[in-house]
């Protein structure tokens, strides 16, 4: 344990209950904290967390999932586990990525609210009241924008791209799609399906899910330790999954608008290439070498595979159906 560990230890002991004190049935507030080789950061994210969230005057609880760190980050977190109870943690086997270190972290988190926030000390928890006061408007998710974000170009240039892009082309005008910093209600989290890297598109699957989403702008830190874990290569994947969460959320619950539609286009456009060259063959009796030939079949045979292809997409959603994926219900009154 580290000398400064220790003294943030001894500066909170007397406002801390016991574990046995701690041991609540209701959590207001989770915290989820996604970790990977930020063992120098830890401390201060520590204190300053617990800081803010006793000035709140909530039942809390700090859940920081180790995803696979190799610096010595569990052996601090499980010290800080061994001092407050309100500090949960789960160590990966290995490091799998964000989206994953969420899902594990929505999955053990009990609050009724669900903070999300990056480890590296950007990330401001003072910040943390107003997100609570957006949501309290009626929103569902809160999204932080870094309007003054303290990264180098390389890391600041794709993400303006990648924003502009999602924001045009779901209709969610948002600045900050990717950021880490959100506030849940936790029937978001409940529902949200998370796998790859989906964590980039938050936002979009729970508007598509009929969640209230809003943005707040909040303060943004350069990094003091460490260096970080993403870069402009990111943008080629990010581009990738974006292009798979617009199917998801547009046409998983009906492929055969999108494969058929394309179909019956491509059919159409090549009959009307056939029909052409029919008439060229009555008036001059030599097409066999036209190459608009080859482009009609070639129109007819593709035309016809996408359409087979959103039928079968369509008998996949059949035999695949679940009725509760259908509809999100925000309160029963029974």
């Amino acid at each position: 344990m580290t000398a400064e560990l220790m003294e943030i230890m001894r500066a909170h002991t007397l406002g801390l209950p016991s574990p046995a004190d701690q041991d609540v049935t209701h959590i207001d507030l989770s915290l989820v904290i996604p970790v990977y080789n930020e063992v120098e950061s830890l401390p201060k994210l520590y204190e300053k967390l617990t800081d803010v969230l006793q000035a709140q005057g909530c039942t809390y609880e700090l859940i920081f999932i180790d995803d696979g760190s190799r610096d010595g980050t569990f052996e601090t977190l499980r010290d800080l586990h061994a001092h407050d109870a309100h500090v949960h943690v789960l160590q990966f086997r290995r490091n799998f990525g964000k989206t994953p270190a969420l899902v594990a972290g929505f999955d053990a988190c009990r609050g009724d609210v669900v903070i999300t926030m990056d480890a590296d000390l950007q990330d401001d928890p003072d910040e943390i009241p107003n997100f609570l006061d957006k949501l309290a408007e009626g929103y569902d998710l809160v999204s932080g924008w870094k309007k003054n974000r303290q990264d180098p170009w390389t890391k600041t240039l794709p993400s303006r791209l990648f924003n502009k892009v999602v924001s045009s082309s779901t209709g969610i005008h948002l600045h900050d799609f990717n950021n880490g910093f959100k506030a849940y209600r936790r029937e978001v989290t409940e529902e949200l399906k998370l796998y790859g890297e989906l964590h980039r598109f938050i936002p979009v699957m729970a508007t598509w899910r009929g969640f209230r989403v809003a943005e707040i702008a909040v303060q943004h830190h350069p990094r003091r330790f460490g260096k970080s874990k993403f870069g402009a290569g990111r943008l080629a994947k990010g581009m990738l999954d974006f292009f798979m969460v617009l199917f998801v959320t547009r046409y998983m619950q009906k492929p055969l608008r999108l494969f058929g539609g394309i179909g019956v286009l491509l059919i159409g456009i090549g009959m009307l290439v056939g029909v052409y060259l029919t008439e060229e063959h009555f008036r001059t009796g030599n097409i066999g070498t036209r190459p608009l030939l080859d482009l009609s079949i070639l129109l007819l045979i593709t035309g016809m595979q996408l359409f087979s292809l959103g039928l079968l997409g369509e008998m996949l959603r059949h035999v695949t159906y679940r009725r509760t994926e259908e509809y999100s219900v925000r309160q029963r009154l029974e």
